[in-house]
């Protein structure tokens, strides 16, 4: 028989089995998008950074600082080092950065722009040329060498044009950074591609920042005892250079320029472009950091879906089987060999899988604006390219071969008498039926996924609730300038602020309770040497306690009449100094690096830094009004809007060369389990299509029971079997599997989600409710299932059922 020959009859049978198809196509197109969907994100996260022509020769210079704590990774590089490691490692291309998040840019009155205004991009890098070096960009007007130049800066084109109207009309215009350096703009270049962790999207000549440091509070550049995360190295290696070779010698090196560390040990090493994406250690610089134990799981997650598709297309069509014995043994007589009954089952199960790629590629269409809820991807996902094409021509092979091998062996095997007579019996292995093996497989898919859901989301619950130690509720923040023009303001513009209905409180700060993580070295009870362990230090005004809501352990908030200098430290500092009683941490002295020593005047009740992730740290808290740009605003909470609109007219009229950038304190803590919401989101959404999925597969089996056991259902409907005993007959075989499915999922599941916790230093427990509930559910959505089908068989008319051949 020729090919088309099969695919012909493949069309009869498809369009003669309306019902039967339709539930087949459903459940493969449903887990065909799934998949599909799946592989555009893992797609999507695999691929950052890999435009990069030198992609696997970049490295960036890290640290791991060790302390009596633990180990501690971080970008962060000090100021000196660049120039070291050129004398050095000159066969080695280097190249430093100074990166700006939430810097003001305002567009020059004189310059003819589409609209002159203020506005606060992330993204600002100020390097050399050498830089671009290393990485690559699309130069649309330029090139690399106007960063050899002081108050220069290359825009990228989106950028230019937002400014400008369009990007030709930016070159020679002026901007105006932080109100402090003009810059004028000299080259012009593509926007960064999506996936990157690097978005140029405004450098300005590292020149321009060196004579301008002081806007940062960096005075003095200069030593190794130091560093901040804005200042990063990165590196370009020599082909077939032996990064782990490197590794070992820089000890040596850094040992040469820095000596004087007395609290911990820093270990600096390269770290591969390769891995930045995926490093949860370190605080990454793009938009996310994707963990590749999360991509794997997603990965695992799209298998499992797709082999539930497959094995729901199995269960239905061994049931159509059934009705397609006489068929069978008719083709047999006829002189059908088994192959060629082998292939035609192939050709009608090939002829299916097409027809739900081509829904699946429809319904993933309509998924991919809502990709956003469920993956940290903001930026459009394409459909359609090389690599889902092969994806998909892929997935209908396996799936073909999967989902039609066992049904093809299974009625090319069939005797013709036997075939033609319609006694079709199921292939056993072990002794358990082939589909009920199945349909376990199935349930237990899809159990792992509601044990899986229900831990996340009550995790997430958890962490919704979870006492931060300080009032997060409607606290405003406000994002200033350390100049001086701003500081000069600043008394003038709190009582500006308090005289506003809705305000209740107002403070100057340098960061939150939860942001920043200035960690330092630090002397106690006039030991000269360091502790062994490093302190998180908060700068914070007379009403830092009040606007957060932070409450006293002991002692009280340092004085207005501070001339001395007075510190508050947390419960847990006093602890690791030693002092089980906090009160008795009281006038004892603390000196910060070599300044001077201060008194402790209070311990504050101990408060999250950070997300539930990590422990609380040492904290200490001083005032520093050269630091305090960030201004926490508690407002009342009755009209959110008002207040916001209340706050930016005062800010207007006493800074109105600023740009106003405000955002709420619980909005800046929700980022901190934004990846986690989405996990939970995304096992909610699979979840679903795994139950869909599993009651396709629960009915195809069912539907073949029905058919075995038609004479069986009819004698006991004579004998005096209610309606009820025959459901119960049908039921109570899969209530047996569900709960088979869940011994197998409830172990796995646990020993999974278990170790996902552990990610959290505070967690929520896992119950036996959520076992209960599982098991609720998937028999619920069994006796749901098969209830309406085997209700059908015992309604049917006896007397047909026992002339049934």
């Amino acid at each position: 028989m020729q090919l088309h020959h099969y695919f012909i009859t493949a069309w009869r049978n498809l369009i003669r089995r309306k019902g039967a198809n339709f539930l087949n196509i459903l459940g493969l197109s449903v887990g065909l998008a799934g998949c599909l969907v799946i592989f555009l994100i893992e797609q999507n996260e695999w691929g950052y950074d890999r435009q990069q022509s030198n992609y696997r020769n970049i490295y960036q210079l890290v640290k791991n600082t060790r302390t009596a704590k633990g180990d501690n990774f971080h970008v962060s590089i000090p100021f000196e080092a660049v120039r070291a490691l050129r004398q050095d490692y000159p066969q080695i291309r280097w190249a430093e950065t100074f990166v700006d998040d939430g810097e003001q840019v305002t567009v020059m009155k004189d310059a003819a722009a589409a609209g002159n205004g203020k506005y606060i991009e992330d993204g600002v890098w100020y390097a050399g040329p050498e830089l671009f070096g290393i990485f690559d960009l699309s130069w649309i007007n330029g090139n690399a060498a106007v960063l050899e130049e002081p108050n220069t800066v290359v825009l990228c084109r989106s950028l230019a044009d937002k400014y400008f109207g369009h990007w030709e009309s930016a070159v020679g215009q002026n901007l105006r950074l932080n109100n402090v350096m003009t810059v004028r703009v000299s080259a012009i270049v593509a926007d960064p591609p999506a996936t990157t962790d690097f978005p140029f999207r405004a450098v300005v000549s590292y020149k321009t920042f060196l004579a301008n440091s002081r806007t940062w509070g960096l005075n003095d550049l200069r030593g190794w005892g130091w560093s901040i995360s804005e200042h990063q190295v990165f590196a370009l290696l020599p082909e077939k250079t032996d990064a782990a070779a490197i590794d070992k010698s820089l000890p040596a090196v850094i040992s040469k320029y820095f000596t004087d560390d007395r609290t911990s040990k820093k270990i600096y090493f390269l770290h591969p472009l390769s891995e930045v994406h995926f490093d949860t250690r370190f605080d990454n610089d793009g938009d996310h950091v994707s963990s590749k134990t999360s991509l794997y799981t997603l990965g695992l997650i799209g298998g499992l879906i797709l082999l539930m598709a497959c094995i729901n297309f199995i269960n239905l069509s061994t049931a159509l089987a059934a009705t397609r014995s006489k068929e069978t043994g008719v083709r047999k007589v006829m002189g059908s060999s088994r192959l060629q009954l082998g292939l035609q089952v192939l050709a009608d199960t090939c002829l299916i899988m097409i027809v739900a790629l081509g829904f699946s590629i429809l319904l993933a269409q309509l998924c991919l604006p809502y990709v956003r809820y469920i993956s940290p991807i903001e930026t459009p996902l394409h459909l359609l390219n090389t690599g889902t094409v092969l994806f998909l021509c892929g997935a209908l092979l396996v799936a073909t071969l999967l989902s039609g091998i066992y049904p093809a062996l299974q009625l090319s095997r069939l005797n013709p008498i036997e075939a033609i007579q319609n006694r079709f019996s199921t292939t056993k292995f072990g002794g358990l039926s082939v589909r009920r093996v199945l349909v376990v497989l199935q349930f237990s898919f899809s159990q792992l996924l509601i044990i899986a859901t229900l831990i996340a989301v009550s995790q997430m619950d958890y962490v919704s609730h979870a006492d931060m130690g300080f009032n997060k509720e409607s606290v405003l923040i406000l994002q200033g300038n350390s100049d001086s023009a701003f500081r000069a303001r600043q008394v003038a513009f709190k009582q500006g602020l308090l005289t506003q209905k809705d305000v209740q409180a107002v403070s100057f700060a340098e960061n939150t309770p939860v942001n920043g993580r200035h960690e330092t070295n630090f002397s106690f009870d006039h030991i000269d040497a360091d502790q062994p362990f490093y302190a998180t230090l908060k700068y914070g005004d007379l009403d830092y306690a009040r606007a957060f809501g932070l409450q006293m352990a002991a002692g009280h908030w340092y004085a207005k009449n501070d001339t001395l200098g007075e510190a508050v430290i947390n419960e847990t500092m006093a602890h690791r100094l030693g002092i089980p009683d906090v009160e008795k941490a009281l006038g004892k002295q603390i000196r910060i690096g070599d300044g001077p020593w201060r008194s402790i005047v209070g311990v504050v009740k101990d408060f999250k830094n950070s997300s539930l992730k990590e422990e609380i740290p040492a904290n200490i808290i001083l005032r520093n009004r050269g630091a305090s740009t960030l201004t926490a605003i508690r407002l009342s909470g009755n009209n959110p809007g008002r207040s916001v609109s209340e706050v930016e007219t005062v800010w207007n009229s006493y800074f109105p060369e600023y740009a106003f950038n405000s955002s709420f304190l619980d909005d800046r803590i929700e980022k901190f389990y934004r990846q986690e919401q989405r996990l939970s989101a995304s096992y909610k959404v699979y979840t679903l299509l795994a139950i869909l999925i599993s009651c396709l597969g629960l009915y195809g089996l069912v539907s073949f029971m029905a058919v075995q056991r038609t004479k069986e259902v009819g004698i006991r409907k004579v004998l005096g079997a209610s309606i009820g005993n025959i459901v119960y007959l049908f039921s109570r075989e899969f209530t047996v599997l569900v709960a088979i499915a869940f011994l197998i999922a409830a172990p796995v599941a646990y020993y999974m989600m278990n170790k996902w916790l552990q990610g959290f230093v505070y967690r929520t427990h896992i119950g036996a409710g959520i076992f209960l509930a599982t098991i609720v559910i998937s028999v619920g959505i069994a006796w749901l299932t098969v209830g309406w089908r085997s209700l059908r068989a015992a309604l049917a008319n006896p007397v047909k059922s026992l002339r049934a051949e």
